[in-house]
């Protein structure tokens, strides 16, 4: 089973620490909303996607199961 982060658009309020701890694939619009890739966590990135995650002061990124 694969893991993929995905964005809650109405809890962001774009501060922007999910991009500059996760650059790998997370980037950021105009106005400083992540834009997140849409595919599998690739190995190795998921302790930076869960400091991300608990770092998100909205509490809007998560880490879920994909099958």
């Amino acid at each position: 089973m694969t893991k993929q982060l995905h964005v809650d658009p109405i809890l962001c309020d774009g501060y922007g620490q999910c991009a500059e701890l996760l650059p790998e694939l997370i980037e950021l619009d105009e106005w400083g909303y992540p834009i997140i890739a849409d595919e599998p966590l690739w190995p190795g990135l998921e302790p930076a996607a869960r400091r991300a995650v608990a770092m998100c002061p909205r509490l809007a990124l998560a880490l879920e199961a994909r099958s």
